[in-house]
């Protein structure tokens, strides 16, 4: 009995120097959007839909994204290209592509599906909404251009950096 109190109360007096030990230091606070915040290159955030050079997009509506997708928040509904209305190389390009980001859980499936690299998931991480119904992407947002380099930096992993304690840089 005398053993496990003292082991306990060890422990306990451990917790309570890591504790103390931080409660001194400065904390680390990014100011986004004003700072850009680093993040690892195999990072991956926000969807988005490329499009060839020429303009036209990779996708070709085959739903392979969606059967790898684990959560079942993509949906794609296929139609086929004419001579007179030409979305993409193919037969075939995705009329509804939608992804639900309430429920996506970043695993990169879709992206590693994908058989023409249409779907790629980029290094934004901004992606909140102040409505539920807005946290679906259709078509036509991910597809759409979009900079994240003013408050997003891939950091350099070329040279290992230790960081000994919480607030130095």
């Amino acid at each position: 009995m005398i053993k496990e109190v003292v082991t306990s109360s060890t422990e306990i007096a451990r917790a309570m120097g890591v504790t103390i030990k931080y409660f001194f230091t400065k904390p680390v606070t990014h100011q986004f959007p004003d700072e850009p915040v680093e993040v690892y290159p195999r990072f991956r955030g926000r969807h988005v839909l490329k499009r060839h050079e020429n303009g036209l997009e990779r996708c070709i509506g085959c739903a392979l994204c969606a059967a790898a997708c684990p959560t079942d928040c993509i949906y794609v509904e296929a139609a086929e290209n004419t001579d007179d209305e030409r979305y993409s190389p193919g037969e075939r390009y995705a009329k509804v592509y939608t992804i639900n980001m309430l429920r996506c859980i970043f695993c990169g499936y879709c992206a590693e599906a994908c058989p023409t690299e249409a779907v790629v998931l980029e290094h934004d991480f901004a992606l909140a909404e102040y409505d539920r119904w807005d946290a679906i992407y259709p078509k036509e947002r991910l597809l759409e251009p979009h900079d994240a380099s003013k408050v997003v930096v891939v950091r350099d992993d070329e040279v290992f950096v230790n960081v000994s304690r919480w607030g130095k840089k």
